[in-house]
């Protein structure tokens, strides 16, 4: 068994998820894969069910009755991993706005250079690395960071990135049963946790491809959660 597990959250991914599985295990390091699939309409759980056969012991599915946000899908699979005894917990989107190729060099980060947390940074030190968005996202997303840096006054510059390597005692320190939000305010709020708990969080700056298969799931609810999420996170303290 990997030391390591890719957790990757799905909701109607048909056209990505055999091509980001396939990329994942093509990798030079050996990495299992756990698929969290919210019983998506276009039968992407039925392809994934297929390929465990191809891939016995290293692809593994988990289906959820709805669509719960992928926050608690995260979590769905963070305690799974935890049960299962991984070292390191991945978290990549389905779409490849993640490159599998960047797997290794969080993992690095975590196994060889002593970060409890890796992060997947957009924007490392000030430097945007993001490729086919719009203007409008992108500054909405470059500030939304730099927001929450502000108010939280966490020392992570992409504070909502969804590429994450965490270590194993990290998931089993936070209290997972506690996470408030679901959206975008899930990543800000597990990395403001870990910071409080005092884990060390390295960024590693990679860029970031919007992706060209399927539809975007941002939308106006989640840009809130995470725009007055901090807010709440920040007077609060977000009790350990």
């Amino acid at each position: 068994m990997s030391d390591t597990l890719v957790i990757i959250p799905t909701y109607n991914e048909k056209e990505n998820i055999e091509a980001i599985i396939r990329a994942t295990f093509n990798q030079e390091k050996k990495f299992n894969i756990l698929i969290v699939d919210d019983n998506s309409p276009d039968g992407t759980s039925e392809i994934v069910t297929k390929l465990i056969t191809e891939y016995p012991n290293k692809l593994f599915l988990e289906k959820r009755l709805g669509k719960s946000g992928l926050g608690t899908a995260y979590i769905h699979g963070f305690k799974w991993a935890i049960d299962k005894k991984y070292d390191y917990i991945i978290e990549m989107d389905a779409d490849f706005s993640h490159n599998p190729k960047d797997l290794i060099r969080l993992y690095n980060a975590c196994h060889k250079d002593s970060a409890d947390v890796s992060v997947g940074s957009r924007y490392v030190e000030n430097k945007v690395n993001v490729v086919n968005w719009d203007i409008k996202r992108l500054l909405l997303s470059y500030f939304a960071s730099k927001y929450v840096r502000f108010i939280t006054r966490i020392p992570v510059f992409d504070t909502t990135a969804g590429f994450v390597c965490y270590k194993r005692t990290v998931l089993e320190t936070i209290k997972l049963d506690k996470i408030k939000f679901v959206g975008y305010a899930f990543q800000i709020e597990m990395k403001f946790k870990a910071w409080k708990h005092k884990f060390k969080i390295k960024e590693v700056s990679v860029v970031f491809t919007d992706r060209t298969l399927g539809e975007s799931k941002m939308s106006g609810n989640i840009v809130s959660e995470a725009l007055f999420g901090v807010i709440k996170m920040r007077l609060n303290g977000l009790p350990k």
